[in-house]
């Protein structure tokens, strides 16, 4: 009885903190899951799931523990298996199969499973060794705060839990829901999804219930029904009621295997090997990120397995961001215009110029970055250039520390002998650089110089 309070009080959290992440519209916090974390989270999610129904199937039970732990006592034990257990769930296996190719959109499923439990109930299958569903109760809980057993103590220890418990169903919701959207086209809203958490959590704790979320092989058993909108979310709620209410007892005859059938189909949708080839052949730093989240899903959890290929990719996103590209540009033969001179060979190079563009903002932790390719572009040069031309049209922002570093490089550059002009400086960018007091140091800072003028005005300085 106390587990069960203090299951509804995690439910009750979790709704709390779903509240609060709808509130403060923090859906944001999913996107920093990237498709890479996904893709791996899915397929460990569809390996797992598996190795959860594959001793149903076979008709033994199976263990507890990760992916690794369930996988070893199944092959150690697959000698136990249960001839007609492993006959009925290929059976269901197969028509399940054949009826997605043949009966696309027509639930099977249910057919099947109205089959299984005929059939279990005629042949007298639990006499077999096969194992059955077992009695489901029947009727409602009735709605109520948890029991008073479950003090201030106990809401503090489970906090943690409750935090997991959200950030896996928000992680798992944000998978499903990117899948069907990229599947069938619509829009994916994080901050739409905490509210359902929230709802569903606060009626799972008042109904004595542990902490839900979105399922993935459930969402899936229900799209292969033909399922489109959420509307069979509501459809399926009604008929879960009136099972409960008056037909639970029905459910008794429902032979394991064939429900290890079912999910096993639906969760055949989850595995991504294709993906994960395409990203070793083309994007090797996401392939790491998939593998992580996969492997971590696999050794360590769900949960772990997310947070370890969100870090990944948090790491890596930290590492592009912090050495953004910079661009050296060439004048675009017979034109005033300049473009990047690596893509573009023909462009023609400025005598005593060195013209840059960096292609981020500028912030504390990437200027150094910029500033030492600008340095090292400098000593590379064969004669020492006169000018060097800061292009900063593609840097939306530049912070404090970035203004003191762009000080420090006009110093340095002016020791040599060169100057520093900034050009196409966005006005947020220029009312910094000026509130610092850099105008001196640049030159100018002025929005209608282009690089064109600045490149003309030495030119002319010259003659």
């Amino acid at each position: 009885a106390r587990f069960a309070a203090l299951a509804a009080c995690t439910a009750l959290l979790v709704a709390a903190i779903a509240l609060v992440a709808w509130l403060a519209r923090a859906g944001v916090i999913v996107n920093f899951i990237s498709e890479s974390v996904m893709v791996g989270f899915k397929t460990g999610v569809a390996c797992f799931l598996t190795a959860t129904q594959l001793p149903k199937l076979f008709g033994f039970h199976g263990s507890h523990g990760d992916f690794w732990e369930r996988m070893g006592y199944f092959v150690k034990h697959i000698n136990e298996t249960n001839p007609t257990s492993l006959i009925l769930g290929l059976s269901a296996l197969a028509v399940l199969v054949l009826g997605k190719v043949l009966l696309k959109n027509k639930p099977v499923a249910l057919f099947v499973v109205v089959g299984g439990i005929v059939i279990a109930s005629l042949a007298t299958l639990e006499a077999r060794g096969v194992a059955l569903l077992g009695e489901v109760p029947q009727g409602l809980p009735r709605p109520g705060l948890p029991e008073p057993g479950v003090q201030w103590t106990d809401v503090n220890a489970l906090l943690p839990l409750a935090l997991a418990c959200f950030l896996l169903g928000a992680v798992e919701s944000a998978a499903i829901g990117r899948m069907f959207v990229a599947k069938h086209g619509g829009r994916f809203d994080p901050n739409q999804e905490f509210l359902s958490l929230a709802a569903a959590n606060l009626a799972a704790g008042i109904g004595h219930g542990f902490p839900v979320s979105g399922g993935m092989s459930q969402s899936l058993v229900n799209e292969s029904g033909g399922a489109r909108t959420p509307l069979s979310g509501l459809v399926a709620a009604v008929i879960i009621l009136l099972v409960t209410v008056f037909l639970s007892g029905l459910l008794r005859n429902l032979p394991q295997p064939v429900l290890a059938a079912v999910v096993l189909v639906a969760v055949a949708g989850l595995f991504k090997f294709a993906t994960l080839v395409r990203l070793w052949s083309v994007h090797r730093n996401e392939f790491i990120v998939a593998m992580a989240a996969l492997m971590g899903v696999l050794g360590s959890g769900l949960l772990r397995g997310v947070l370890i290929g969100a870090t990944i990719s948090l790491v890596l996103l930290l590492n592009r961001a912090s050495r953004p590209r910079v661009a050296f540009l060439g004048r675009i033969p017979g034109t005033r215009r300049f473009s990047d001179l690596q893509r573009n060979a023909e462009n023609e190079i400025i005598p005593d110029v060195i013209i840059v563009r960096p292609e981020a903002s500028l912030v504390y932790f990437n200027v150094e970055h910029v500033c030492e390719k600008v340095l090292a572009r400098v000593r590379s040069e064969a004669a020492v250039p006169r000018l060097v031309v800061c292009d900063l049209s593609a840097s939306p922002h530049v912070d404090l520390q970035a203004v003191d570093a762009l000080a420090g490089l006009a110093g340095e550059l002016k020791a040599s002998g060169i100057k520093l002009q900034v050009v196409k400086a966005l006005d947020s960018v220029r009312d910094i650089m000026r509130t610092e007091g850099l105008d001196d140091k640049l030159d100018g800072i002025n929005q209608f110089s282009s690089v064109a003028d600045a490149v003309e005005s030495l030119e002319s300085s010259a003659r």
